[in-house]
């Protein structure tokens, strides 16, 4: 029996341990890749050692159990069924597994499934360990195995780092297509130095958004978001102007087509309900962050104005593998990210503060099982 080395959490509280696992083989419609980058989310720690009271509605695996939610690698072996994937192919890996037999999923709408769950993190609904037990391994191992579908092909001009960063980039993506992003629409986004805000901010600019606004606490991390393409892209230090004003300011009288909420769980509500104030009559906000605080909308003005919120949860794997050739074509810019890269040996040390000072979104925490 082959052998490799994962990193397991067997104890809340407890570092990972590094130990020889099997390594899995594919059943006939999966693939087994070998990880080259697994990225090290930021929230990655909280979840650790928050473990025993994670939300009741969001189950994380059972112990032992090997996490790393956005893995990149190189296909080795695929099962007799697969078609369109070979041995040697650059891949990344879609951690998303839906039940494949309820409503949502045979209409086509994975992240719906009431079983939805991410591979090497946690689930959404009571089913997900079902999931869990079929798809055992996160990206801290040498090897997983996924389903065929979930697979994403990596131009050559993507790193397996930069395709490693795709859980954030596919998060925004999404929001943007679902809000209708593009030529002639300006978009707002709230928190646009931080890792789902850059994301956003990068693809507003492939997806030809004309104008990008965003806000931010750091003015220096700021500057260095704007110089990404500074005639389309003006930035806001939170607090320093009336939100509504100057998107207005910046945008020729008018509100802005779409918000995009990219704040995280500890972020006021106060903050969104400012951006909100900023769109136009038939505006669309959509919510990625996982601010935690409620606001208190006025439905009614909203009605009125015929403004949209929406919540929208991670991305399809059409919907990534439409980011991967972007970026393949260099229409989105993959360069500007900041690559930290850790052996798979070091990950205690990475979590328990090991890792260098943060540079806002630009920076990409990145466990390597295969060098």
């Amino acid at each position: 029996m082959q052998t490799m080395l994962a990193a397991r959490l067997h104890a809340i509280g407890e570092p990972m341990e590094l130990e020889q696992v099997p390594v899995p083989e594919p059943r006939s419609t999966d693939v087994v890749v070998a990880v080259k980058a697994c990225n090290i989310v930021p929230n990655l720690k909280n979840v650790l050692a928050t473990y025993a009271e994670w939300f009741p509605y969001l189950p994380l695996p059972k112990l032992p159990a090997v996490f790393g939610l956005d893995a990149a690698g190189v296909v080795t072996e695929v099962g007799e069924q697969v078609t369109g994937v070979s041995v040697g192919d650059r891949v990344y890996v879609n951690p998303g597994l839906s039940c494949g037999g309820c409503r949502a999923c045979r209409r086509g709408e994975d992240q719906n499934c009431d079983d939805y769950t991410f591979m090497g993190y946690f689930a959404f609904g009571p089913g997900g360990q079902r999931l869990f037990d079929a798809y055992p391994y996160g990206g801290l191992a040498e090897y997983l195995t996924a389903p065929q579908q979930n697979l994403v092909k990596l131009p050559d001009t993507v790193s397996f780092e930069a395709g490693a960063r795709f859980g954030y980039l596919g998060t925004s993506y999404s929001a943007l297509r679902k809000a209708g992003a593009g030529p002639g629409r300006t978009v707002l986004i709230d928190g646009i130095s931080g890792t789902l805000g850059l994301g956003a901010c990068l693809n507003a600019v492939a997806l030809g958004a004309t104008r990008i606004l965003g806000t931010g606490r750091n003015a220096a991390l700021l500057d260095d978001v704007k110089a990404i393409a500074p005639d389309r892209i003006d930035v806001l230090p939170a607090g320093t102007a009336d939100v509504r004003d100057w998107a207005r300011e910046h945008n020729d009288g008018d509100g802005v087509d779409i918000v995009i909420d990219a704040l995280g769980p500890g972020a006021p509500a106060e903050s969104f309900l400012h951006a909100v104030s900023a769109l136009r009559r038939g505006g669309v906000a959509v919510d990625i962050g996982g601010m935690m605080e409620r606001p208190q909308l006025d439905l009614f003005a909203m009605m009125c104005a015929q403004q949209s919120v929406l919540g929208s949860l991670w991305f399809s794997t059409g919907e990534a593998q439409e980011m991967a050739e972007l970026a393949g074509t260099g229409a989105l810019d993959l360069s500007v990210f900041e690559h930290h890269v850790f052996p798979l040996e070091e990950i205690n040390d990475a979590l328990d503060e090991g890792l260098p000072a943060r540079h806002g979104g630009f920076t990409n925490f990145i466990a390597a099982p295969q060098s």
